[in-house]
């Protein structure tokens, strides 16, 4: 199985693919990070030589770039990570976010929607924040089917 990460220099991607690259030495995992101001390929040093990984250095919102990942290493499962993150940041550079996080995941899923097509057993996994899924009640889970609730914060944040 070929698993592309997105967003895998940042510190959840890099933990993930950290912890599964040795666990799971027969799947192959793909890391794909613009290296913005968050990503840090040495908190990646411990895999960047196993024979079941591999980076390629791209921006989720250049669809010439992704389709072409997406044709070189074939993945059958996406766990999309890339994003724009720091809530500071954002109200200095809205730009930023808006390519990232909502074109960069439009150009992911339209990539996969095209490459999967008629092909089954295929996952695409969009990891974010409260951000975008909302707060969690004090009891309770998200579940694959919870609906967006976007966080706008309130006067007293």
């Amino acid at each position: 199985m070929n698993i592309l990460v997105t967003g895998g220099a940042g510190f959840i991607g890099s933990n993930f693919i950290s912890l599964l690259v040795p666990t799971l030495p027969q799947h192959r995992f793909i890391n794909v990070d613009a290296l913005t101001y968050a990503a840090n390929l040495r908190s990646l040093s411990a895999v960047e030589g196993a024979p079941n990984y591999a980076f390629e250095r791209a921006d989720v919102a250049d669809t010439e770039a992704i389709v072409a990942i997406f044709a070189r290493h074939d993945p059958d499962v996406v766990v999309h990570f890339a994003a724009e993150s720091h809530v500071d940041r954002s109200i200095l550079g809205p730009r930023a976010f808006l390519r990232t996080n909502v074109e960069g995941t439009f150009v992911l899923l339209e990539t996969a929607r095209k490459h999967w097509r008629g092909r089954a057993g295929v996952r695409f996994h969009h990891v974010s924040t409260d951000e975008v899924y909302g707060s969690l009640p004090e009891t309770g889970a998200f579940r694959e089917d919870t609906r967006y609730d976007l966080s706008y914060g309130d006067a007293t944040d």
